[in-house]
């Protein structure tokens, strides 16, 4: 395999994968040519490792690709990190994905650490949940957002939650990925402590060891739910309950208010799709999307992202629109203060992404165009589930304008809907 690059190794893996064949060979490559700190293809194979491999089997919700994966993958760690073997870590890992409900007999924890799962969608989606069952379960502990500050700015309100900060290299080289989880270990792992792992890229996805066992409660969002059809924010409420016997938390969301502004109600859009471009849709559905929103006699405010092509995208829909395009604002801050204006708004419009997730912990309607899913089980976990009326436009196969049409018939319909007023939809904790 000498002169194979690492995209054709991590494909030639995954394909092995899928049909229930043995990788090693292509994955001890891979390793090795990701373990070569300096080296010309150490970033090249960092990153088909885990775009080319581990994304893909962890995106279609397979139990037996979990299994796959953490046997592949704790090689590839063992490369880095030999004080771990891998047959070491693949018990471990056994061990600690099955189900264990928490003791109350040895007391309440004092602290409590709840991994972030890096993408601002799943904080919401998934973390969200579990930060608000234990603010529930644990009203005197100090609870932990283990993560980057731009995933705590979204609970910043919220007095119960804290921060420890942790910066995970989402681009970075496989050492520099690695180095964040092993160095949680010493951090966290402390007398009358618990640490709770949503599938944290922290760990990768449970592999590495950041406490004892008996302090360590892993949810395994990857398998937990079988073949079933349940998005992953009913699957982390189920498991709350189960494991912590909290039956009501949620997901939700805390910016600080000044970071928002609240501006008068409309639509709030994003054209984000988290550094995957199979979820967006080709020009010029997104020009005319805009077009049609800013005929509904609403404010319009659409998000630029981070910069760079999201915000080429935004800017060039606008240039086209011309004058219309005067009733629309941007926002060019932080992401967090995009959600608290999600949450004000009568309307969240977007792609599979973060938005859609903030919209519906805050009861906002919203319209998400759903494209570039792995499996068919990944299109049922990432539906966004909120106490808003919600519409996902699943894409398939048809013309831009059949697909426009249907999503500004699904917009109309979320206008004309209502949302709940009896609770907030921003909670301060």
């Amino acid at each position: 395999m000498g002169n194979t690059s690492p995209e054709e190794l991590a494909a030639r893996a995954l394909d092995r994968c899928l049909r229930g064949d043995p990788a090693d060979a292509e994955v001890d490559e891979l390793a090795a040519l990701a373990a070569r700190e300096g080296e010309p293809l150490e970033s090249e194979a960092s990153r088909a490792l885990f775009r080319g491999l581990a994304e893909p089997l962890a995106d279609r919700f397979d139990r037996r690709l979990c299994d796959a994966y953490a046997a592949l993958f704790a090689r590839v760690i063992s490369r880095v990190a030999p004080e771990w073997g891998p047959s070491e870590l693949v018990r471990r890992y056994e061990r600690v994905r099955a189900f264990r409900r928490f003791d109350p007999g040895g007391g309440a924890p004092e602290a409590v650490y709840v991994l972030s799962r890096v993408t601002l969608g799943a904080e919401v989606a998934v973390t969200s949940v579990l930060l608000d069952a234990m603010k529930k379960r644990f009203p005197a502990a100090e609870i932990y957002l283990v993560g980057a500050r731009k995933a705590w700015e979204l609970f910043a309100a919220d007095r119960r939650i804290r921060h420890w900060p942790v910066d995970y290299a989402r681009e970075g080289t496989l050492r520099e990925r690695l180095r964040t989880g092993l160095a949680l270990r010493e951090a966290l792992d402390r007398e009358g402590a618990i640490v709770l792992d949503p599938d944290s890229r922290l760990t990768q996805l449970g592999l590495l060891p950041v406490c004892r066992e008996e302090n360590y409660y892993f949810f395994e969002s990857r398998a937990y739910g079988g073949q079933g059809t349940e998005p992953l924010s009913r699957l982390a409420m189920r498991w709350a309950a189960e494991t912590f016997g909290v039956a009501d938390a949620v997901p939700y969301v805390a910016p600080e208010a000044g970071s928002g502004g609240v501006g008068r109600p409309g639509i709030a859009v994003s054209l984000g799709v988290g550094g995957n471009p199979a979820k967006r849709i080709p020009d010029p559905f997104e020009t005319w999307l805009l077009r049609a929103l800013v005929q509904k006699d609403l404010p319009v405010l659409v998000d630029r992202g981070a910069g760079g092509e999201e915000a080429e995208r935004v800017d060039r829909a606008l240039a086209f629109l011309g004058r219309r395009a005067r009733k629309i604002q941007l926002w060019d801050g932080s992401f967090a203060g995009f959600a608290a204006r999600i949450a004000r708004s009568r309307l969240f419009v977007g792609y599979d992404s973060a938005g859609q997730h903030v919209a519906a912990a805050c009861g906002v309607p919203l319209v998400s165009v759903f494209a570039g899913f792995a499996s068919e089980r990944a299109f049922f976990r990432w539906q966004p589930r909120g106490r808003g009326p919600a519409a996902v436009i699943r894409v398939g196969q048809e013309d831009p304008e059949r697909l426009l049409r249907r999503t500004l018939e699904a917009v109309d319909r979320c206008l004309e809907a209502q949302p709940p007023i009896e609770s907030p939809r921003i909670s301060a904790g």
